[in-house]
């Protein structure tokens, strides 16, 4: 029942900004852990950034550290993505999906999510 939305992707400069949103319907939030995955061209689906149920932990991957933030609103029912000094090598399509136990302890294992979203592309490009 639960359906999850990406937005925000786009045209971006290097050292640009775009912030994505996962926005959720037919269920709460409150309950799920959510990740930020994304799939470049020629590469496999590979974990950006999840989140907790609650927010208390967060993981990145080392790629994106210290550039991105992931962060939620469970009032609003939407999950964050703010990518700063974005990079060339950050294009690809990106997903956000859940996972039911609502906890990150290894990373953001793609086996563990699911209700995957349609993803937004980004391209970061001169």
């Amino acid at each position: 029942q639960l359906k999850l939305v990406e937005s925000g992707g786009g045209l971006v400069q290097p050292g640009g900004s775009l912030r994505l949103s996962c926005a959720a319907s037919g269920s709460t939030l409150d309950y799920y852990a959510i990740g930020w995955f994304r799939q470049a061209p020629g590469k496999e689906r590979e974990g950006v950034s999840c989140i907790s149920s609650a927010g208390a932990a967060t993981y990145y991957a080392d790629s994106v550290k210290g550039r991105f933030t992931i962060s939620r609103d469970n009032a609003k029912n939407t999950v964050y993505l703010q990518m700063n000094s974005l990079k060339p090598e950050d294009t690809a399509v990106y997903y956000c999906a859940a996972e039911v136990t609502g906890t990150i302890v290894h990373g953001c294992p793609i086996y563990e999510y699911g209700d995957w979203g349609q993803g937004t592309q980004v391209t970061v490009s001169s």
